[in-house]
């Protein structure tokens, strides 16, 4: 365990940090490079994304706080003016999906995975940097997201809103998604903006909302007969889908232990963390190959995409530790170690700096691949080391107590 720790704190500091502030920063148009290539081939007009500009405000903010370093604050709050400048709708409220390179509205539709993110990176920035503007922002999409999404009927929320708020006739979140009216991808990230919202300012209306995302996990999302996620839903959550996404799945688990333990019921939290080991060990036996890797993607008749992406080898790291944690079974955290080692020997790139997209079952890299864009993100990976470093100093802790 003290390796480790070690090798991603290594990883963090030495690779994934200064990469991300010495390539992406963007000094002619402002806030950071839209899309740069494997090779750091940048493309300078590239559009840019809402989720690559939350997500870089959310690791800058946590790195501040974690290490106090002025060149993260820097980044953090370099992502978070650019964020409210270009992205924010100052007519309708929300943020846009993508602006293009000189900060002009591209995609403005309000996609809640979108929303919920920026919620996410604004708690974490007004946490670490003291600004309680960022706080009131979040708070703003909050009630945006409750008024526009929240669905009364049935629960839940609506995927996809054109600019002004109406719904969109097309609900996908991406072109690989399907176009219905729910999904467990958007749930879990709400429940993870809530969760992290609700940890660093108390508001009745978040807590209640993340009570009842978790139930709706545990109540329709979670499929009781194989503890994998159900990844679409109709309006009335019944399933549209059968595919399993494995690296959901091992990041599902312990978001949703994380949420529980901020809402802090008890009797949530025992159900909570007793399917969390099921959903782990579901993702041990059936999507973990031979070399340690987490295969991409299944169906009812097995495996279907067998590649490595860079961020269910980041989410099996956390996810088999917190499942260990857990439980106390050794081969969780067997399995955990051996998805680092996974990700340090095919999943880090080494000539270029940061990680490769994806390397095929034979552990050959895409190199065609963007390392930078709209969903390559300095997110799961940059998460993946500080929750490792905060689980094992805990472990640490623990055991020279017990000592």
């Amino acid at each position: 365990m003290q390796d480790l720790r070690q090798g991603v704190e290594a990883e963090l500091r030495s690779d994934i940090l200064p990469f991300w502030l010495k390539y992406t920063i963007d000094d002619e148009y402002g806030g950071f490079r839209g899309q740069i290539a494997n090779d750091l081939t940048v493309d300078p007009h590239a559009a840019k994304g809402l989720i690559l500009n939350a997500r870089i405000l959310w690791t800058f903010s946590k790195a501040y706080g974690v290490y106090r370093d002025p060149l993260n604050l820097g980044a953090a709050r370099r992502a978070y003016e650019y964020l409210s400048r270009f992205f924010w709708d100052q007519e309708f409220g929300g943020v846009y999906w993508m602006v293009d390179y000189q900060g002009r509205p591209m995609d403005t539709k309000k996609r809640i995975y979108g929303q919920a993110f920026t919620v996410y990176a604004l708690a974490e920035y007004s946490h670490a940097s003291g600004d309680s503007e960022a706080m009131a922002r979040a708070m703003r999409l909050v009630e945006q997201i409750e008024s526009s999404s929240h669905d009364e009927a049935h629960g839940g929320y609506f995927e996809t809103y054109e600019r002004d708020w109406t719904l969109a006739a097309d609900q996908r979140l991406s072109d690989v998604d399907l176009d219905e009216k729910k999904s467990m991808n958007t749930h879990l990230h709400l429940l993870e903006a809530y969760a992290t919202l609700l940890r660093h300012h108390e508001d009745p209306t978040v807590r209640f909302r993340l009570r009842q995302l978790i139930e709706i996990f545990l109540r329709f999302i979670i499929d009781p007969t194989n503890h994998h996620f159900i990844l679409f839903f109709d309006e009335e959550w019944r399933p549209r889908s059968e595919k399993i996404s494995f690296g959901h799945d091992i990041e599902g688990s312990w978001l949703l232990c994380e949420a529980a333990e901020v809402l802090g019921d008890t009797d949530v939290l025992e159900r909570v963390r007793a399917v969390a080991v099921k959903m782990a060990q579901a993702v041990c036996e059936q999507g973990i190959d031979a070399d340690g890797g987490l295969m991409y993607e299944a169906g009812p008749a097995g495996v279907l995409d067998t590649d490595r992406h860079w961020w269910p080898q980041a989410e099996a790291v956390v996810g088999f530790l917190n499942a260990y944690q857990l439980s106390g079974r050794r081969h969780f955290l067997d399995a955990a170690e051996r998805s680092w080692a996974f990700i340090e020997k095919y999943i880090v790139d080494r000539k270029h700096g940061e990680w490769f997209w994806l390397v095929s079952q034979a552990g050959v890299p895409d190199a065609a691949q963007d390392k930078v864009g709209p969903w390559k993100c300095p997110y799961h990976n940059s998460r993946t080391c500080f929750e490792v470093m905060e689980r094992l100093d805990g472990l640490g802790r623990r055991g020279a107590d017990q000592a």
